[in-house]
């Protein structure tokens, strides 16, 4: 039990290790990484439509249900090339719209912080303060073009460290839980 344990918690390292080493290249080089997502889903597409296109004609078209094939791998192959050709459009349009949302929803909190004050209760101060942070990171997502991935990189990195710690703490008292 205690060589299964030991053997798990390595992995946990290198796994950890493994994350650190995608959050500090999301941190980085959030371009590239973006470009390279893109790649990925819409080659994950092309494949997924190609697949669909050689359903149909394996089926010689017979059913309705294949005849379907067709026209979703067809689709499918359009919007692979779309996503890789037109990645970093597609990126903008993403991060504009998340911004977009966290501003509207710093905004809303704004009017719930001049309610809270007006039934006097102190936390409509601290509501106050997280809906200006809400508005100032919603504008920093929807201007910043790496704001995403960066974002995304830090947190990555934050677990991988975490869960790096826990790993040796795990390992160090193994004799203690088994």
């Amino acid at each position: 039990m205690e060589k299964f344990l030991k053997k798990a918690g390595w992995t946990s390292v290198l796994t950890s290790i493994i994350f650190a080493i995608i959050g500090l290249i999301m941190i980085f080089f959030p371009d590239t990484t973006m470009k390279f997502i893109s790649t990925i889903l819409g080659a994950f597409f092309i494949i997924i439509g190609i697949l669909k296109v050689i359903s149909y004609f394996a089926s010689k078209g017979n059913s309705t249900f294949f005849s379907n094939d067709i026209a979703w791998g067809l689709i499918a192959i359009v919007i692979g090339l779309v996503t890789i050709v037109y990645s970093n459009t597609i990126e903008s349009i993403f991060r504009i719209m998340i911004g977009i949302w966290i501003i509207y929803s710093g905004f809303t909190r704004f009017t719930l912080s001049f309610r809270l004050k007006d039934v006097n209760t102190k936390l409509w101060a601290v509501v106050l303060t997280l809906a200006v942070l809400m508005v100032i990171g919603g504008l920093y997502v929807t201007f910043y073009p790496g704001a995403l991935i960066l974002t995304l990189g830090v947190i990555v990195l934050i677990y991988a460290i975490m869960d790096l710690i826990e790993s040796f703490i795990f390992m160090k008292n193994m004799k203690d839980v088994v």
